[in-house]
């Protein structure tokens, strides 16, 4: 019996690796869910599936959650919150359990000295609502799994360690395929970080800023 996941911004650079990542998983059967299929440049592997839609629209939400097992959202946006607020009643609505979503790093003001301040100017104004996301998910009762990526970079390469809420961030930056490998890796097994709120970086990248800026 195969394992139904809905990817929720399937467009999203990440989620495109991951995509990749679980196409050839004959175990795996993936729903895209998206809101400009043109953004999957090309056609989708043979366990996919498409489907047009924005999370804020309930009916067509509802209507792609059922019978799922597992949703990744790879979102974003000022409404972020909003968007999680509509997955978790989706989900809940559906009686799916597990989801994997990704937020962002400095959330819990968990970087280190200069690295903090300087994430703070760059990105803080951005990062009340994906903390708000980040509460909801907690708070909802789902078997949830929370990343909080360094900043990305396109590297082609899978190298990555975690710290989990509470602790210092480490690192400034991770490739995207990374943060990729680990969502596949949760999606092949769901229990794999049940209940867990990670922070993804690639080690040996500490640092007061990533190094391309």
């Amino acid at each position: 019996m195969s394992t139904q996941v809905l990817i929720l911004g399937a467009g999203g650079q990440i989620a495109r690796w991951a995509i990749s990542e679980l196409a050839n998983d004959a175990a795996i059967r993936q729903t895209l869910f998206l809101r400009h299929p043109r953004k999957l440049h090309g056609k989708a592997s043979s366990n996919a599936r498409v489907v047009e839609g924005d999370v804020l629209d309930n009916a067509v939400l509802a209507d792609a959650m059922a019978g799922q097992d597992l949703v990744y959202a790879n979102l974003t946006g000022d409404d972020i919150d909003e968007q999680a607020k509509a997955v978790i009643a989706a989900m809940q609505a559906a009686r799916v359990k597990r989801l994997v979503f990704v937020t962002s790093l400095g959330i819990y003001d968990e970087l280190p000295g200069k690295f903090q301040k300087w994430n703070k100017v760059m990105i803080g104004a951005a990062l009340k609502p994906f903390r708000r996301a980040a509460d909801a998910i907690e708070s909802s009762g789902l078997d949830y799994t929370i990343l909080r990526p360094a900043w990305l970079t396109d590297e082609d390469e899978v190298d990555y360690e975690t710290t989990t809420k509470g602790e210092t961030f480490k690192g400034t930056e991770v490739s995207r395929r990374s943060v990729a490998d680990l969502i596949a890796k949760i999606v092949a097994t769901p229990s794999l970080h049940s209940k867990a709120n990670l922070g993804v970086d690639k080690p040996g990248t500490d640092g007061d800023k990533p190094s391309f800026y």
